[in-house]
């Protein structure tokens, strides 16, 4: 479903990705692991199109996102791919519910049709009470799990998550986990995950571990 071939980049004259080649399978949970400055995060943002690689090919569903750029690329990203973050992002003036459904909003689809799904998605991640509560009204697991509906609600092929667990205590970073893998269930959800956490990188279906740049 999501490929990348061959993946270069450059910081300046630093290399960070030397010839990365992944691929990534409908319905997965994959982790990404290796100690910091090794380029996950840096792979992470280019496969999902927010940073450009030097050199390399990348594909997600027969699409080469190569060739989009502007608005073409911006739209794809929002309609095909999910982010969540070590921080959670939320906009502090904007409730549970609202914070959800600017995505939606953003690709010109219906209000109230995106509200309803929004509603649903805090729902089924045990927010019910929550809807209309701000982000400083709730807990870290709380506001994380809002992150993780924000990123499903235009349905993405794929959700891409950098560090998830990494502002969360050992509670909230094993519920946030197991949420992923219930997605997976209900949704056949894809998920690719950079994490440092080995104990819980292992519970996916692969692990690929990162090292100076390379997936080795």
């Amino acid at each position: 479903m999501l490929s990348g071939k061959n993946i270069y980049k450059n910081y300046g004259p630093v290399p960070v990705l030397k010839g990365v080649d992944i691929q990534v399978k409908k319905g997965e949970i994959v982790s990404i692991v290796g100690s910091s400055g090794a380029g996950k995060s840096t792979l992470l943002h280019i496969l999902g199109t927010l940073d450009k690689a030097d050199q390399g090919i990348l594909q997600m569903n027969g699409t080469d996102l190569g060739s989009l750029n502007g608005k073409k690329l911006a739209a794809f990203r929002n309609k095909h791919i999910g982010f969540v973050f070590q921080f959670h992002h939320l906009l502090p003036e904007f409730s549970a519910l609202e914070n959800v459904c600017i995505p939606g909003w953003l690709a010109g689809r219906k209000k109230t049709d995106v509200k309803e799904r929004a509603a649903e998605l805090l729902r089924l991640l045990g927010l019910r009470e929550r809807l209309e509560n701000k982000p400083n009204q709730l807990s870290g697991g709380e506001q994380q799990r809002v992150a993780v509906a924000r990123a499903l609600i235009n349905t993405p092929d794929i959700v891409l998550a950098d560090e998830p667990t990494g502002n969360l205590d050992s509670v909230n970073a094993n519920e946030l986990h197991r949420l992923f893998f219930d997605l997976r269930d209900k949704f056949n959800q894809t998920f690719l995950i950079v994490t440092h956490n080995e104990e819980l990188a292992k519970l996916g279906d692969r692990v690929l571990y990162m090292k100076d740049g390379k997936i080795i």
